[in-house]
């Protein structure tokens, strides 16, 4: 089989993805997430016109020229509103988020005034409507304030709150089954034979799952024998995304994909035109999106970045696009052969504010190491020719 140019193997696999349904989740529950519809307020922020500072709440007319003597007719603290009138010539004590009494229309700080016995002594002078906060001065009622396809983060939240939301529409969050696979991986703290590897890759995708909006299902390392292969493919039936790590190629002990097949997958390519990430399966099982990431560690993650994040994004109702960002070499590199490379590299910005990426010179896709020091991905495209220092380069930052 040929093997399957990067775009064409994206296209395929997000081809016809639907977004998840909406559900409505608490807002101690809903950081994270990306918002499923518009939010519109609830009520007007303020919901009264209120005062920014502690002072005094008076006729803007009697203070436009000082010293003013006003009486003091009563007092405004934060929720609990001064039920009279305020007339010429007279004030109302007032505090930072309480109600503008009514007739008032000017708050004084209480730094310009002096209190005086049931009176205060106005000494600067204030232009009407200081220091006042006009009712729906931030958003109004019915306004759709929060736009689907946000990240719920903390200011969303806050804002959420403030709009009298108690429950937010969410996008479910897509399940995404990992499924380590191989006779030669033990789990972290185990002691290996000398012939065995600890696994890594199920607790670098979980993150990375978690970090781009979807539900992590880890189905635990699945040994080389079709009957526990067969097991761990049933366990994923109720996930968007089932993603095997190793074991996709077609070598002898290479068993995942006639598991698969076994189970009905429709299989669309497993070799793919990159580097790392050579040996990626995709198909469909029934509803299930089946990615077939390497075993290599390195190789995984990269090819998660790439193919599972747009994946996760189509789910959620977000743009899957993925657009690189555009930068310059820090130094020289070779020419490229019929493969896409994603070489890692260290990232740091001009005097320009221009992006200089360093790829590192060993790109063995077995080292971890290197991808953890990495700031991003610099895009080598298939027969790329020669480059030197200053060239300008196509990259993926790293950010999970």
């Amino acid at each position: 089989m040929a093997l399957t140019p990067v775009n064409d193997a994206k296209a395929a696999i997000l081809g016809g993805v639907r977004a998840t349904r909406t559900e409505q989740v608490p807002l101690s529950h809903a950081s994270g997430r990306v918002l499923a519809r518009d939010l519109k307020a609830g009520r007007d922020q303020p919901p009264f016109a209120a005062s920014a500072m502690d002072g005094y709440a008076v006729v803007g007319a009697d203070v436009a020229r000082v010293p003013a003597r006003l009486k003091v007719i009563g007092e405004a603290p934060a929720g609990r509103a001064f039920a009279g009138r305020v007339k010429p010539g007279q004030a109302v004590r007032i505090f930072t988020g309480a109600p503008l009494p009514k007739g008032s229309d000017t708050v004084v700080i209480q730094e310009d005034c002096r209190a005086e016995a049931g009176h205060v002594a106005v000494l600067e002078a204030a232009k009407t409507g200081q220091f006042v906060r006009a009712k729906g001065l931030d958003f109004e009622k019915g306004e759709a304030v929060l736009r689907a396809g946000l990240w719920m983060g903390a200011r969303e939240l806050g804002l959420a709150a403030a709009m009298n939301h108690a429950n937010v529409p969410l996008r479910r969050r897509p399940k995404v089954a990992l499924m380590p696979t191989g006779d030669e991986l033990v789990p972290p703290g185990a002691k290996p034979r000398a012939d065995q590897i600890v696994s890594s890759n199920n607790y670098a995708l979980a993150a990375l799952v978690r970090r781009y909006g979807g539900e992590p299902v880890d189905l635990g390392i699945v040994a080389d024998n079709k009957r526990a292969l067969a097991r761990a493919i049933k366990k994923a039936a109720d996930c968007d995304v089932l993603v095997t790590l190793g074991g996709a190629s077609v070598g002898d002990h290479d068993l995942v994909q006639d598991a698969l097949k076994a189970a009905g997958l429709k299989l669309n390519f497993y070799k793919i035109a990159m580097r790392p990430g050579k040996p990626l399966m995709f198909g469909k099982l029934g509803r299930l999106r089946v990615l077939g990431l390497p075993g290599n560690p390195v190789s995984a993650i990269v090819c998660a970045r790439l193919f599972l994040k747009p994946l996760l994004d189509a789910f959620l109702g977000l743009d899957p696009s993925d657009p690189p960002l555009h930068g310059t070499l820090a130094g020289p590199l070779r020419e490229n052969d019929q493969r896409q490379d994603y070489l890692r590299a260290t990232l740091e910005v001009g005097a320009d504010g221009s992006l200089i990426a360093d790829p590192f010179d060993r790109q063995d896709s077995s080292m971890l190491r290197r991808l953890s020091q990495s700031d991003c991905l610099v895009i080598r495209p298939p027969f790329a020719p020669a480059a030197k220092a200053g060239d300008p380069v196509e990259l993926i930052k790293l950010d999970f």
